[in-house]
């Protein structure tokens, strides 16, 4: 258990040395189209998942409702997304692309898939699909499983307390 521990801390380190890395790469290649990383984060979102709620679109992240409020009202200045009527929520509209947004999403799609198709992995093809599987894997744990006890149980076994 202490190993595979120590492998986690390993993954993590690097999730996190790439997240920074990528979003430093995101912003020079989109630089032109005048939208920051939450606001592309959403136009993917919208694009890969459809229409949706504010509210639904800050639990899937997760972010504050008012973060996402705030990107998508950038969003809606510039008309890539629109609001809709939603027949399930009379108040929490549904919030949907428009042309221009879907437009600019996949133009920004093609220019990363031109970019990570000069990427060659030295473990294959197979190596990148495992490991994109590990890290979904690791994603549902923390988002179904009760992690909090357990980080708790752990800090109160060894004398940490809520005011530390």
């Amino acid at each position: 258990m202490i190993e595979t521990a120590r492998e986690m801390q390993m993954l993590f380190t690097e999730v996190v040395a790439l997240f920074h890395r990528l979003k430093a790469v995101a912003a020079e290649l989109h630089g032109e189209a005048g939208v920051t990383a939450a606001m592309r984060g959403v136009l993917n979102q919208l694009d890969g998942e459809g229409e949706t709620t504010v509210p639904r679109m800050a639990r899937r992240r997760p972010v504050s409702r008012q973060h996402i409020q705030n990107v998508v009202n950038r969003l809606l200045e510039r008309d890539l997304v629109r609001y809709e009527e939603n027949p399930d929520h009379r108040r929490s509209k549904l919030v949907k692309l428009t042309p221009d947004g879907l437009r600019l999403v996949r133009q920004m799609r093609d220019r990363e898939a031109s970019l990570l198709g000069h990427f060659k992995s030295a473990q294959g093809p197979d190596a990148l699909r495992s490991t994109a599987q590990v890290l979904a894997e690791v994603r549902r744990w923390f988002e179904t499983s009760n992690w909090q006890n357990e980080a708790n149980k752990h800090q109160n076994k060894n004398g940490a307390t809520d005011a530390d």
